[in-house]
């Protein structure tokens, strides 16, 4: 899948800035057909960081929701800084 299709925004709320900056950890909106795999590819390719862990929901208004946590060499505050949200 196309990177740039797979995430979709990232999610800018006072709850995603506490999980980014405790516990290293991007919140994006994605494909409600991706999976984990290729959330993980995705912002590989896209930030240029090492993926840990990844964790989906999808919420009640029916959108995917994923915790994308980077390994400790990379941080997120980074990544949100490089994007313009930080």
């Amino acid at each position: 899948m196309d990177p740039y299709k797979v995430l979709k925004y990232p999610v800018n709320t006072e709850k995603s800035m506490k999980l980014m900056e405790t516990e290293n950890k991007l919140v994006f909106i994605v494909d409600l057909n991706a999976e984990k795999i290729d959330v993980k590819k995705a912002a590989e390719k896209l930030f240029s960081v090492k993926v840990e862990k990844i964790n989906t929901l999808i919420t009640p208004a029916g959108k995917k929701k994923a915790f994308i946590k980077l390994k400790k060499e990379n941080k997120a505050v980074d990544v949100m800084t490089q994007l313009g949200l930080m």
